[in-house]
Parts: structure tokens; C-alpha cells; sequence
């Protein structure tokens, strides 16, 4: 097994930025969110998410199994396929408030269709028994499901990866390759769809989880080929922010996020390679230390996620009734209302994880 893996800042760092940068993207009227990843490349924070996700699953796995064995590891994650289970029913029951909470306030928005409230009055009950399993999955709460499916699979993936990566890596794709035929066996209320196709999604989850497994020695970084991969990154980077900025100006179709599309692949690994870079020369090591406020947000992955839905609908929501959301000011103090919010809500949940310390892995 490899050696037991201690907690990365950087990676905390990442899952912290993507996780507010997924709250403030949220926000239809958000400044911030325009110097976002979406911004520039095919890819956005939702990559980043899964990514951290399966790097961080991965070390939580070989940590808890150098002390306790396997049989613990596994034992953990199927424990936490029910917390994150548990975080999804919550999350949406919070967007169906927010929706609720739009429809009282007259206010003109597209969280009131996208919550499912309007839906929800006229069939609750069915409604309810179809979000439990996943056939209707409320506004921000669709990564979830997704997130459950990844994690109750950990304790299959983690042997085959790490005895036979180049098998865990070939099967990944397959499965990622027949993801959008795949898809349409999902269970799904008629006229909705899984926002996260979990077929195509779990590949960047096992990106993630074989970079932890098998990381980039730092000697192929700095050597004739990874210097060169360097230089294809950079060039694909200011390619694709070129193409975003100035010639593909309008969102991309659905389905290419659903589906996660070769492209956003592509983008995402120039990225990803760039920041790997970063890491090796200090610079997000000298920022999140800099930034403790983003690392904590990153420990507290899953709450973050949660109470960042709830922000981004509250402030968006708040915009329009005050219907503010057209001036500059009242925007960027949304943005910065959000990035407050969560940054007390990861230090809530520190203190209150270092009260109960049999509370972990998030």
C-alpha cells in the first residue's frame, strides 16, 4: 500500500475555492462569479469538486485503513454513503423552502420553477417519495446523488485501483464512453434527467482517486516531457479562454455538463496540470496559508455544500425583493454575503467536529 497519506493544504484549498465559487455561481446576478473557471474554459468548479472529491476519498480510504484495516475503510465509507444521503434529503428540502420562500415574496425568479415548490404543492407526497430515490432530484441538489453512488462504490474501487489502475482506468472510460445510452436507465420522473450523469461523472472521480494512488513524481514535472506537458497546458489554456471570451460567448448545451463532454475533460486537465505545477512551485501552499478561512471551508466539504445552496438561493433571492439586483454595489455584496456565510459555517462545523472528534472524514 502506499504510504499513509497526511492532509494536503492545497487540496483543501482547491475543494474550499471550487466550493464557494459553486455558491457564488449560483448567484445569477453575482460579480465575482465572471472570473470564475466557466468563465474562460469548458470546464467549471464542478470538475474540480469531483476531482478533489476522489483524491480526498481516496486518502481518507488508505488513512483509515493503515490504522484499522480494510474491513474499518470500507465500513467508514458505507457509513458515509448514508451521511451524504442524509445531506442530500436536507439539501432538498432547503431548495424547496427557497422556492417557497420566492412564490411568498412574489418574486419574479427562476428558483420557483427550478425548486419544484410549484410542483411539490400540487403532488407533495409523490413528489417526496421521488426525491428519496433519486427520480426527481430539487435545484443544487443533483450532485448529491451522484456524490452517493461514488462513495457506496469506494469499497469495490479502491482494491481494483490500486492492484490494477490501468484496468480501473480502461473500465472508467468504457463506462464514461456508454454514459449518455447509460444514462437513460436511470430512474427519472418523466420530463427530468439527472443532472450529474453518475456513467460519465465517476470518471472524473477516478481521475482524482488514481492521482492520490499514483501522484506525478515531482522528477516527471520538472523533466523534458512534463516541462513540454507544460507548455501544451498553457497553449490549450489560453486557447480555450479565447474561445470562451470572444467567440463561444453563450452557455454551453446542458448535456455537455451532464454528460461530461471530451471537452471539458481536455479543459480540465490543461487546468488541473497548470495547478499541479502551481503546487510543486509553492504558490497555493503560500496562499492557502494566507487564506485559512478557504482551507476550512474545503475541510468541511459536504455542510459547505449544503448551507453554499441555501446562500446562493437566499441572496439571489433577496436581490429581486429588494430588487437591487441590477446595481453593482448590492451585487458584490451578495457575493460577498456568500463567501461570509460560508466561511462561518466551515468555522461553526471545525469547532463543533473538534468538540465531538468521533466526527470525521469530510
Amino acid at each position: 500500500m502506499n504510504q499513509i497519506p497526511k492532509r494536503s493544504i492545497e487540496i483543501d484549498f482547491f475543494r474550499g475555492f471550487a466550493l464557494i465559487a459553486i455558491a457564488l455561481d449560483h448567484i445569477p446576478s453575482s460579480v465575482l462569479s465572471h472570473g470564475m473557471l466557466h468563465t474562460f474554459a469548458y470546464c467549471d468548479s464542478a470538475e474540480v469538486f469531483v476531482f478533489v472529491s476522489g483524491y480526498v476519498a481516496a486518502a481518507s480510504w488508505l488513512a483509515i485503513a493503515a490504522k484499522k484495516g480494510a474491513d474499518a475503510a470500507n465500513r467508514r465509507f458505507w457509513r458515509r454513503g448514508r451521511e451524504i444521503y442524509a445531506a442530500y434529503l436536507c439539501a432538498a428540502a432547503l431548495m424547496l423552502l427557497s422556492g417557497a420562500a420566492a412564490v411568498a415574496l412574489r418574486v419574479d425568479s427562476p428558483l420557483v420553477a427550478n425548486s419544484g415548490f410549484l410542483r411539490f404543492m400540487t403532488h407533495p407526497f409523490a413528489m417526496l417519495g421521488n426525491i428519496a430515490v433519486f427520480r426527481d432530484q430539487p435545484y443544487l441538489a443533483g450532485v448529491l446523488p451522484l456524490y452517493v453512488i461514488l462513495v457506496l462504490a469506494l469499497p469495490v474501487v479502491m482494491p481494483l485501483a490500486w492492484r490494477a489502475p490501468d484496468v480501473a482506468l480502461l473500465g472508467s472510460f468504457g463506462i464514461w464512453l456508454g454514459g449518455c445510452w447509460l444514462v437513460r436507465y436511470l430512474p427519472a420522473v418523466p420530463g427530468s434527467n439527472w443532472p450529474f450523469n453518475p456513467f460519465a461523472w465517476q470518471a472524473m472521480f477516478m481521475l482524482g482517486l488514481l492521482c492520490r494512488l499514483y501522484p506525478v513524481s515531482e522528477a516527471f514535472q520538472v523533466s523534458r516531457l512534463g516541462r513540454t506537458l507544460t507548455l501544451l497546458a498553457c497553449a490549450l489554456v489560453i486557447m480555450f479562454a479565447f474561445m470562451r471570451l470572444f467567440v463561444e460567448i453563450e452557455p454551453q448545451p446542458g448535456y455537455m455538463k451532464q454528460n461530461l463532454a471530451s471537452l471539458r475533460i481536455v479543459s480540465f486537465g490543461a487546468v488541473a496540470w497548470l495547478a499541479v505545477q502551481a503546487v510543486r512551485l509553492g504558490w497555493i501552499g503560500w496562499l492557502a496559508r494566507r487564506l485559512p478561512g478557504v482551507v476550512t471551508v474545503g475541510q468541511q466539504g459536504l455542510v459547505c455544500f449544503v448551507g453554499g445552496a441555501l446562500a446562493s438561493n437566499t441572496i439571489d433571492t433577496l436581490l429581486r425583493a429588494t430588487h437591487v439586483s441590477a446595481f453593482l454595489p448590492a451585487r458584490l455584496a451578495g457575493d460577498l454575503l456568500a463567501i461570509g456565510a460560508l466561511l462561518m459555517l466551515a468555522g461553526g462545523a471545525k469547532r463543533l467536529k473538534e468538540i465531538r472528534p468521533h466526527v470525521a472524514l469530510t
